[in-house]
């Protein structure tokens, strides 16, 4: 006959228990506190974009007199009809161009400038470092005038080279400092191994920093795009022709001397929003990843 010789389970208390209860009940219900705040950010967001869509189904007429949160007793798609007859596809097809060069100069020069900033350590890169983080307290507005001077001295005034180089001038300093955060996170141990296979620094650069940097890179490329689409200042100061002209610039063209065509506006918007929000959508899990540092992982 065997003898169980195993340790009796020590008794547990009433307190104890009641503990592990509360605990387990607050596991079943979740955290309702993060839940309504949520619930609340929810409809913070919800209802401007569901009040921008439902008013660019309106008349002018209800858009000015009616209630903004009602839905539109006669709903129409004139307003967007309009829109698309008013060289919009223009202004698209001139915005697409820009934000497109725009994040592909940046990404050209600010993945090199990144790279040596992380693995030199010279006193010159470290100069090259901090001037580009100086351009983070440079603000468009103060230098825009001897920037049109610039502009105008290189023969590119009303060209969208003239948007393109300034914005992307001034996206630089963001990319680089996102992206030389990113390019720490590669272990040093990965650049040993690299060199004592031979590789040149620019094929650690490509091979290794590059596609371990997918996250920064495209967290930087949908800061630039969203910059250059955004873009107003540039576009008002330094072009004038219509077959130059941004979305941003675009809606102008619904503003009269009597007033504004407010559905027609709102349609505007709702189409220049649509195609850089789908590049968000596609691209937003590296974009956070990218925005907590970890993109290098």
């Amino acid at each position: 006959m065997s003898i169980d010789t195993r340790p009796e389970a020590p008794a547990v208390s009433p307190a104890i228990r009641r503990r592990g209860a509360v605990a387990r009940r607050r596991k079943s219900w979740g955290n309702p506190l993060a839940g309504l705040g949520s619930l609340v950010w929810l409809v913070i967001v919800v209802v401007p974009l569901y009040t921008l869509i439902s008013s660019s189904l309106m008349h002018q007429d209800e858009a000015l007199n009616g209630d903004p949160l009602a839905f539109p007793t006669h709903p129409t798609f004139d307003n967007y009809n309009t829109v698309l007859h008013s060289g919009f596809s223009t202004m698209l097809v001139n915005t697409a161009i820009v934000a497109a060069s725009t994040v592909a100069i940046v990404l050209l020069l600010s993945v090199p400038v990144a790279y040596v900033a992380v693995r030199t350590r010279s006193r010159l890169s470290s100069l090259a470092f901090r001037t580009f983080l100086l351009g983070v307290a440079i603000p468009a507005q103060a230098v825009i005038v001897p920037l049109y001077l610039l502009i105008g001295k290189m023969g590119l005034y009303d060209t969208l080279p003239a948007i393109i180089l300034p914005t992307a001038a001034f996206a630089m300093p963001v990319a680089v400092l996102v992206l030389s955060g990113t390019m720490r996170d590669v272990s040093e141990e990965m650049y040993e191994a690299m060199s004592l296979d031979g590789a040149t620094p620019l094929r650690m650069l490509w091979q290794l920093a590059v596609p371990m940097s997918k996250g920064g890179i495209s967290t930087v490329a949908i800061y630039t795009a969203l910059q250059a689409w955004n873009g107003f200042l540039f576009p008002l100061i330094l072009t004038q022709s219509e077959e130059n002209r941004v979305l941003t610039l675009g809606l102008f063209n619904f503003m009269t001397q009597f007033g504004v065509n407010i559905p027609a506006v709102l349609a505007a918007i709702v189409l220049s929003v649509v195609p850089i929000f789908a590049v968000y959508l596609v691209a937003r899990k590296a974009l956070v990843n990218g925005l907590m540092g970890v993109g290098g992982k």
